[in-house]
């Protein structure tokens, strides 16, 4: 994952450390010990925008998404009793948690979908295929209490309130509707369409996860 840059990622950090409810649901969430788990997307870049907007903890935050991966196992039995383990384990936590094993994504993605989705080699992995550069960030809470985050394209789109497609999957439905959701809670949001002139694809730097 991308090292973003300090300003970033401090910044983006002590965002999330503020977060009572984030941070009690991290903890809970590291006391599972699931592999290579992250919260990721929505609740993560939507608390940052709640907060440059100064709007109230927790507007237009639906779900928090937990992803982990296990390639051992690649049923539906298998993950839903993760799922359940994660739901008895959160119910004193901000919610809803839908939890995916991402080793299992390409199993259901082209039918729910209706495009490939690869099968992955790690959990962070997942994040690449966002279908907006924005929704790529992810945390994770060490058991030392590192925090952990996974950005593969930085956070300027996070902190510049742009949603910006990622052109990984032929994803322009999911992008669009996101983006409409965006705007009518967060005006404040520029979304860039699809299909742009001259448009350039984002670029993917190396892997490094960054903590703090």
């Amino acid at each position: 994952m991308q090292a973003t840059g300090a300003p970033d990622h401090d910044r983006f950090a002590a965002i999330i450390r503020a977060d009572p409810g984030l941070m009690h649901l991290l903890h809970r969430l590291c006391g599972l010990h699931l592999p290579q788990w992250r919260l990721v997307s929505g609740c993560l870049y939507q608390t940052v925008w709640n907060v440059l907007t100064n709007r109230p903890r927790g507007t237009g935050i639906k779900d928090y998404d937990l992803i982990y991966f296990d390639s051992a196992d690649l049923s539906w039995d298998a993950e839903d009793a993760v799922i359940r383990q994660v739901a008895a384990a959160t119910t004193d936590c901000v919610g809803p948690v839908e939890t995916r094993n991402q080793a299992r994504v390409h199993v259901w993605f082209p039918q729910r979908f209706g495009c490939a989705y690869p099968r992955l080699p790690s959990a962070d992995e997942s994040l690449r295929y966002y279908a907006s550069t924005a929704h790529a960030v992810g945390v994770r809470l060490d058991a030392d209490g590192t925090l952990d985050i996974a950005a593969p394209f930085g956070l300027t789109d996070v902190f510049s309130l742009t949603v910006r497609p990622n052109h990984a999957l032929d994803n322009a439905g999911s992008h669009a509707a996101k983006a409409r959701r965006a705007q009518a809670i967060w005006p404040e949001v520029t979304v860039l369409p699809w299909h742009e002139a001259g448009r350039k694809e984002p670029v993917l730097p190396a892997r490094s996860p960054v903590s703090t």
